[in-house]
């Protein structure tokens, strides 16, 4: 079956770009678009997506908000954020939300696309390394969503999973994670799918941003403690 995209964007001229990029796709199908957050969230009310790309920045309501909105329903479909700037605040606030990667708009087509497929078979598009530069710029100046220093579930992770789960927040692949630990490849995927079902992850990117959260991994540093 084909990857069912929306596009999200208030320039028609960006999204007419988009679409014909995807129409010349046999594993794609536009089969929605929105000029704004609102207009999206209320596609999905009539129209299966698998991937929406989302603008951020939007009359009425704007890209991050509406992550937030399509990432919470229990059918979400994987949200990449569209940003015209690298390192910027709204693609920080669109991790956070939920968005599974985030592109730049002038991304070349066949990175698009590559990034479409990723985040549609359930990768994450933004290497954690890119997410952790985010982070250490401007995590501290956003509040931090608790004053706990663990998140509640951290505690069923396994010593080796805890493990991973550091590696994979600063930026290492599995590759690299593998032969830090002496480990398959195989090995660290199948600890890594644990991790995001114990602690309920969308995806790597989002390992990255809550061990930013609860302290496991510091601004501009590694491992906490």
């Amino acid at each position: 079956m084909a990857i069912r995209v929306m596009l999200v964007d208030d320039q028609v001229l960006l999204r007419t770009g988009f679409r014909m990029v995807l129409a010349a796709q046999p594993d794609m199908e536009v089969v929605a678009e929105a000029g704004d957050g609102a207009e999206a969230i209320e596609n999905l009310r009539a129209t299966a997506v698998d991937v929406v790309l989302m603008d951020v920045r939007m009359p009425r309501l704007d890209g991050v908000e509406a992550t937030r909105r399509i990432c919470a329903r229990p059918d979400a479909p994987k949200v990449l954020i569209l940003t015209t700037f690298d390192l910027d605040e709204y693609a920080f606030s669109g991790l956070k939300a939920g968005a599974s990667g985030f592109m730049l708009k002038d991304v070349p087509p066949a990175e698009l696309l590559g990034a479409i497929r990723s985040v549609h078979s359930g990768d994450a598009v933004v290497a954690p390394s890119t997410t952790r530069r985010l982070l250490d710029r401007f995590s501290p100046l956003l509040p931090s969503s608790t004053d706990e220093p663990e998140h509640k579930d951290i505690g069923k992770l396994t010593e080796r999973e805890r493990e991973v789960m550091l590696l994979v927040a600063q930026g290492m692949s599995n590759g690299e994670i593998a032969a830090r630990l002496v480990l398959s490849e195989a090995t660290v995927k199948t600890h890594v799918g644990r991790i995001l079902t114990k602690l309920n992850l969308r995806d790597r990117v989002q390992v990255v941003v809550l061990a930013y959260e609860t302290g496991l991994v510091r601004a501009g540093g590694g491992g906490a403690g």
